[in-house]
């Protein structure tokens, strides 16, 4: 069957063996783009088959969307509900250092599928693993009524980011680079930045946008990190400092209160289907990966999050 890898020629489509072990046989009907791919293709990264946001058809005919999070169930992190925090020794994650679902078809875990409400097309539902990310960081800042905030950053987790905000019931507005970010922000009720916010989410993963947000915040206001860096972080220290600033990080999702975050998100882009019309801007078949590659990692040119479908 066909699977997405990295190789020494760039991102290609490469023949790999049919999936077998135990669990759930999905046939991948989508399988989108994230920046995290992109940053393994910059770096270089090989052996395993891309793809953590992706969506599919059981062999019973049933669509699910998968959480790709593998975890152990047992530790003291998973029975708190942050399955995300797993110290198990069998923590993993789909399509990071591990076979993912840019290809024909996965074997993942049965606690991995997650059912599609009415409302969700199988073909949109790869969004769901980057609605959750976007979901648990919002719940992380524990917004209060009345309180100001933005997202900083218009790609796909930034407008994720505001559309969980104002589904948590929040006003929010947005700071994008892009005039088609700012457009898409505007169309899921994002304002415009302007002058400080009680909470900052950073959704651009950039030193420049890390500034940025310390100087939008407040004093004591809050900046969450939901943007990935890998070497040390390129924060203001006289603008912290001065402004006693409080920098929460937010890994991926888990579950609240029992729930899944990834469940709740799947009833937000049911009952939101403006969110994948929106988000998504660009559909290619597995084929043609290298040119969606190509296509997602060029932002200036419109695309927000780019999607295949084997």
């Amino acid at each position: 069957m066909r699977a997405v890898r990295i190789t020494g020629d760039g991102v290609r489509v490469v023949g790999v063996d049919e999936p077998h072990g135990e669990g759930a046989r999905l046939d991948v009907v989508a399988s989108s783009i994230c920046g995290t791919d992109l940053g393994f293709l910059r770096m270089g990264l090989s052996g395993f088959t891309l793809g953590h946001e992706f969506s599919g058809i059981a062999e019973d005919g049933v669509a699910y969307a998968v959480e790709p999070t593998i975890f152990c169930g047992a530790c003291d992190q998973c029975r708190a509900g942050a399955t995300q925090r797993c110290t198990g020794a069998q923590q993993a994650n789909l399509g990071i250092m591990r076979d993912g679902g840019l290809c024909d078809a996965i074997v993942v875990p049965g606690s991995s599928l997650v059912a599609l409400p009415a409302g969700l097309d199988v073909r949109d539902a790869c969004l769901v693993e980057p609605a959750a990310v976007a979901w648990h960081g919002v719940r992380r800042a524990a917004v209060q009524p009345g309180e100001r905030v933005v997202v900083v950053g218009g790609g796909s987790i930034g407008l994720l980011a505001v559309a969980a905000a104002r589904r948590l019931g929040h006003e929010v507005d947005l700071e994008a680079r892009h005039e088609h970010q700012r457009a898409a922000g505007e169309r899921l009720g994002a304002g415009r930045a302007r002058g400080l916010y009680d909470v900052v989410v950073d959704a651009a993963g950039s030193e420049s946008g890390l500034a940025r947000c310390a100087e939008l915040a407040r004093p004591e206001g809050r900046i969450v990190l939901l943007g990935v860096y890998h070497g040390l972080l390129p924060f203001s220290g006289v603008a912290g400092l001065v402004k006693e600033l409080t920098l929460i990080n937010a890994m991926a999702y888990g579950r609240q209160g029992g729930v899944r975050e990834v469940d709740e998100v799947a009833a937000m882009l049911a009952g939101e289907p403006d969110i994948a019309d929106v988000l998504i801007t660009h559909r290619f078949p597995l084929d043609d990966a290298a040119e969606a590659f190509r296509v997602a990692g060029d932002r200036a040119a419109g695309a927000i999050k780019v999607v295949l479908h084997p």
